[in-house]
């Protein structure tokens, strides 16, 4: 009786429990992800020069955040994260501050226009408005499932017995989530209605 046929049945379903396939699929899985966050934050970034185009023709003396809106949306594109970078919390990082820039500058541009009765009503400022809040929701979900990706990609390749395959096949190395970067963004902010 011959032993390799055996043997090469055991060594087959060795090799299948040891993260040959699931592996790159979780890999893969983040990797989609993360362009769904990329894509999210390119739909944001082509809304803005039409909402800053929108606002210029109303409120032309609030050129100072305009230009501040601009120059963000200029660095937050400027900041590129591949799949490849994903390992590497310093390019993380730097990605998501240039993002949460451009964030605060439009914050502070709408804060602006609400001086500007003609233009809130505006129905190209509102309906630029609503785009970019539905853009908003978008990229929180979006880096919502990138974050579910990467947890489980990353239990994949610490824990037994595709770990081992991680190791040694693919020299998988863990990804890095987003966090939040804004200083007491873990803390719900207070709403207060009374008159002062």
């Amino acid at each position: 009786m011959s032993f390799r046929p055996v043997i090469a049945v055991t060594l087959a379903a060795t090799l299948a429990g040891c993260g040959l396939n699931s592996v790159p699929t979780a890999e893969e899985a983040a990797k989609a992800r993360w362009a769904d966050v990329q894509n999210e934050y390119q739909r944001r970034a082509d809304l803005i020069p039409n909402l800053v185009n929108t606002v210029k023709g109303f409120a032309a003396q609030e050129e100072r955040v305009l230009t501040e809106v601009t120059n963000a949306r200029a660095r937050a594109t400027s900041v590129q994260v591949d799949a490849e970078d994903l390992s590497d919390p310093a390019k993380v990082e730097q990605f998501e501050q240039a993002q949460n820039a451009l964030s605060g500058s439009l914050g502070r541009l709408l804060v602006a226009v609400e001086a500007y009765p003609q233009l809130t009503s505006n129905q190209n400022f509102l309906a630029l408005q609503n785009e970019l809040a539905t853009t908003e929701n978008q990229i929180g979900i979006a880096r919502r499932d990138y974050n579910a990706a990467v947890q489980a990609y990353n239990t994949r390749i610490r824990t037994f017995p595709d770990a081992i395959g991680a190791r040694i096949f693919y020299g998988a190395e863990p990804m890095t989530p987003f966090k939040a970067t804004t200083p007491g963004a873990e803390t719900a902010p207070t709403v207060n209605f009374e008159n002062k």
